[in-house]
């Protein structure tokens, strides 16, 4: 017995030592120090104008500081009390073209003296026409393996269960279950989303058909509660492309267009998006529910906290389907959930948190970083101005990203020069700037993607080297690396999209060959990956008063277009929808018994159903925030 507690007690006094030792150098600055472990990002280094690159020292061979790698250090303090009494400001790190503004190729891709021609010589040769049709075809290969499995094994339910090779849908057994119910609505998810993908990969065909299966098996008329921000990214997203694409008369990619088609994919997005529309209600921000009922709305029982990155990424999806319309409740509810959320920003740093209670606008997560929260809230800033021309849109992500840069931004000034590490992005205090953890996710990865579309070419190169460099230890993203430690904290890999778009928009810059470069049309990801063409229709926007504080309800009136009862053709919409377009465009003259009066919230002008059965017309007035 006696051996037995000694060898127990070894045991014991082992995963004690193993405890203390994770938490000395896992939990950050404040308790541990920091231990070199070497980590070789590849960096290369030009000089002049065709001189050799040399491999910058990763972890293990730089100066250094001693307390620990230089990306723990806060910003410069003189820098950071200056911009703080500056109103936020610091002066930019180098001159250069502003923020989306016309950037020269000469000084956007290597300053000083290299200029296109170099980097085009450096990096084209690396990805032949060989083995670019190579990766092309495997990719393609493994799209339809995917989609072929789906189809026969899984179709009509959401998704394919890989293990057990058959379908899933919402976990009806346990509504908690909010990994699979927040994004699987019954309706057919994986073929709704997949529609542009067969678009893009040149399938008319096999796209063309899974158009038709859309339109005469999904319907939207389920009790299924999901996420509002999962359901606009993936559903209505993919509806809105799909449309475009068949409606565009270049037909860039093969044609796709289907004959008798009217509008019907059109018709299903205002369809699921109506729907949506309830989470807007009853909140005094103007900051959606995360999760609402496509049969009867806000849930009882709703949580009153919601993501920034949640409620704020709807309005590249919300705004094309205004525009698409000719009606502007969509956009103008995404547009006041990102003004509600940007008002709530720190007045000292200029910082948003990543969680918020949508009645009291009080912080409940108070990290700032560019990872899950709050990613996609600064893409769609900037995406949204692409599209739609908004000043507004981007003069906040102008602010934002300056703050960014103040407070987030840490390692040398340059990627391949000075003391220190190259530049990473941490998560901070949203309040104070002050460093709250030691790692990043892989949602930050698109990052350098959104530099791309900024001009901030130099920064996004850099950035992407230090996920390329993870990416090729491990042969995949972690969901969450300790930048100290250099090691995963969180080690599975749910299939993110974010660092191949960030790698397919670097690689745009150098690519004269790809189709869609050369079509003469310009295209934009949507947060899920969904195509959308950057079209100057989408710059027109009648209601453009409707937006700002001073639009009255005359202006409303003069420049909002509604559609007439016979414009609009309802597909698979329940009796609540059809009540509502009844209420808001036909009134045919039942009795309104549902209680999904949500569009009373909004400065619109609507005709209702009131009991009698009589048409009216009212308005209902909220302030734009």
């Amino acid at each position: 017995m006696q051996w037995r507690a000694l060898v127990l007690g070894l045991v014991l006094l082992r995963l004690g030592l193993h405890g203390v030792l994770w938490l000395v150098f896992g939990l950050g600055p404040s308790m541990g120090f920091y231990q070199r472990f070497p980590l070789s990002f590849g960096f290369h280094r030009l000089r002049g104008s065709d001189g050799p690159a040399s491999l910058a020292s990763g972890p293990a061979g730089r100066p250094g500081t001693p307390g620990g790698p230089s990306w723990l250090q806060p910003p410069v303090p003189a820098a950071a009390a200056a911009a703080a009494s500056a109103g936020r400001r610091r002066a930019p790190r180098r001159p250069g073209p502003g923020v989306c503004g016309p950037a020269h190729w000469g000084y956007v891709l290597g300053g000083r003296d290299r200029g296109r021609d170099e980097y085009e010589k450096r990096y084209s040769g690396a990805f032949p026409p060989q083995l670019r049709a190579q990766m092309r075809d495997l990719a393609r290969g493994m799209f339809v393996f995917g989609y072929d499995n789906y189809m026969a094994h899984a179709f009509p339910q959401d998704e394919l269960n890989p293990i057990h090779c058959r379908g899933r849908g919402p976990d009806r057994g346990d509504p908690s279950n909010l990994n699979i119910n927040d994004v699987l609505g019954n309706y057919s998810l994986t073929l709704v989303d997949a529609l542009d993908t067969l678009a893009i990969m040149g399938n008319s065909s096999e796209f063309q058909k899974a158009v038709k299966l859309v339109i005469n098996t999904v319907s939207f008329d389920k009790d299924s509660t999901v996420q509002v921000f999962e359901a606009t990214i993936r559903v209505l997203g993919s509806l809105l492309s799909a449309h475009r694409i068949i409606t565009d008369s270049k037909q860039p990619f093969g044609d796709m267009t289907i004959k008798d088609y009217d509008n019907e994919l059109l018709h299903m997005a205002h369809d699921l998006a109506v729907r949506l529309l309830p989470a807007f209600e009853n909140t005094k921000t103007g900051i959606p529910y995360p999760r609402v009922n496509l049969k009867t709305g806000v849930p009882p029982d709703s949580n009153n906290e919601t993501c920034t990155a949640g409620a704020g990424s709807l309005l590249v999806e919300f705004g094309i389907l205004s525009r698409l319309l000719g009606d502007s409740t969509f956009e103008w509810v995404a547009r006041r959930a990102v003004k509600a959320l940007w008002n709530l920003r720190s007045n000292d740093t200029g910082l948003l948190g990543n969680v918020v209670n949508i009645q009291t606008g009080h912080w409940v997560g108070k990290q700032s970083g560019l990872g899950a929260g709050l990613d996609s809230f600064y893409e769609y800033l900037l995406k949204s101005y692409i599209l739609f021309g908004e000043k507004e849109d981007l003069e906040m992500f102008n602010a934002a990203y300056q703050s960014i840069q103040n407070y987030l931004r840490r390692g040398r000034e340059a990627c391949n020069e000075g003391e220190g590490d190259p530049p990473l992005y941490v998560n901070v205090n949203m309040f104070s700037g002050q460093l709250m953890n030691t790692w990043i996710d892989s949602l930050q990865a698109f990052f350098p993607g959104l530099q791309v579309l900024i001009g901030d070419v130099e920064d996004a190169i850099c950035l992407h080297a230090f996920y390329y460099a993870i990416w090729k230890r491990y042969g995949a993203l972690p969901e969450r690396y300790n930048w100290q430690l250099q090691a995963p904290d969180v080690l599975f890999y749910p299939l993110r999209p974010e660092l191949v778009e960030s790698t397919y928009l670097l690689y745009q810059l150098f690519d004269e060959e790809n189709p869609v470069h050369k079509s003469g049309t310009r295209y934009m990801f949507t947060t899920e990956g969904h195509i959308v063409s950057v079209d100057e229709h989408l710059r027109e926007s009648p209601w453009k008063e409707f937006f700002s504080e001073e639009g009255g309800q005359d202006q409303v009136e003069k420049s909002v277009h509604r559609p007439k009862s016979h414009e609009l053709k309802v597909i698979n919409s329940s009796s609540n929808v059809s009540c509502f377009f009844q209420e808001w465009f036909a009134c045919g003259g039942r009795e309104n018994t549902t209680n999904h009066n949500f569009i009373q919230s909004f400065l619109v002008e609507y005709p209702w159903c009131t009991q009698m059965g009589k048409c009216e017309k009212s308005f209902r007035k909220r302030p734009f925030l």
